[in-house]
């Protein structure tokens, strides 16, 4: 009381003119911080998103054997590159599929910039292995759940239902330059993949995004949900954790850390287990999303590290191979396939 009646007292008592002319100095420098932020970011609001893709080659699957996509029937293929203004290399080369009609879809992709680029590496041969093993080994009529473009080059390939079938756009992946055209950026990705998705589909996907943020427990059971009542499996990729913790970093502590490809992983599992107690981290694990770079991705704390997407995932701090709810059924380079089980066991 004796605190509030102060303040009241001070805010009631008459300003001096040294004070009004300090207050005023303030609001004038804060005024002119605000217009100089404003003019810094105002020309690159509107302006058009700072890449583009090229298309420098196309044809069915047998023009690009070396992607694995052949028992793919009528798939039309294109390489593409992303070009930006004022650099004479491409700084990502990747292919996209479709149907006759469809919407393209990404199938590979190989980012050679250094830096986070709105896609993750992609290695269609990976994903065509496992597209293999989701026809033969999963009915028909089975619904599957993955992170959105997972799940999209699943439906192209499988046939699969899955209700993430739209451009999604998220996380949002760009080098620090290009935040301030975001907006010029999501437009251009959409022009170019497909419509956003509907309202109902948004929800879907953040309520998935939510369950694999979620602790093992809560998460299966959101899965289920989700599912509602069909078979269902959900598919899962190393370079999930990047894209959930990108999306959801207040519950999902993740780093990243790329090593050059010399021989064997000896030398950077190494560095990678000294790094991560240096960082008093909780977990790791590698991938190679080239044949030139490993990948380390951490999660940073105990409670990212008992979620259920890092559960489900080959962590240090976990055992997929014991997991229950969902049911590991099958694994395919940085993919790993469960069964979510009708009701909990």
């Amino acid at each position: 009381m004796t605190g509030a009646a102060v303040i009241a007292a001070g805010a009631a008592a008459p300003a001096s003119p040294q004070r009004w002319l300090a207050r005023l100095a303030w609001l004038l420098v804060a005024a002119g911080i605000a217009l100089l932020a404003w003019a810094a970011w105002g020309p690159w609001r509107d302006a058009p998103a700072p890449y583009r893709y090229r298309v420098t080659d196309e044809g069915d699957a047998g023009r690009f054997a070396a992607l694995g996509l052949q028992g793919f029937d009528a798939l039309q293929l294109q390489r593409v590159e992303l070009r930006a203004d004022g650099i004479d290399q491409a700084l990502a080369v990747g292919h996209v599929a479709r149907r006759a009609g469809g919407a393209p879809v990404m199938v590979d992709w190989e980012n050679a910039s250094g830096e986070p680029l709105v896609h993750v590496d992609t290695r269609a041969a990976e994903l065509a292995g496992l597209a293999q093993a989701v026809r033969e080994h999963t009915p028909e009529d089975s619904l599957l759940l993955a992170w959105w473009d997972t799940a999209r080059a699943l439906a192209l390939l499988t046939g699969r239902r899955t209700p993430f079938d739209a451009w999604f756009g998220e996380p949002f992946i760009a080098p620090s330059p290009w935040l301030a055209r975001r907006s010029s950026i999501e437009t251009a990705e959409r022009g170019f993949w497909g419509a956003a998705p509907s309202q109902p589909q948004a929800r879907e996907f953040r309520r998935f995004a939510e369950a694999l943020a979620s602790d093992e427990r809560t998460g299966a059971q959101a899965l289920r949900e989700l599912a509602g009542g069909r078979e269902a499996f959900v598919v899962v990729h190393v370079s999930d954790l990047f894209k959930l913790g990108r999306m959801l970093p207040q519950q999902l502590g993740v780093a990243t850390k790329d090593f050059p490809l010399r021989g064997d992983l000896h030398g950077p599992i190494v560095f990678v287990k000294r790094w991560m107690q240096e960082q008093q981290w909780s977990g790791y694990t590698v991938h190679e999303p080239s044949d030139r770079i490993a990948r380390a991705t951490f999660v940073t704390d105990a409670r990212s590290a008992q979620t259920l997407l890092a559960r489900l995932l080959p962590l240090t701090s976990s055992a997929p191979l014991e997991m229950r709810d969902p049911v590991l059924v099958h694994q395919q380079g940085g993919y790993w396939v469960y069964r979510i089980p009708p009701s909990a066991p």
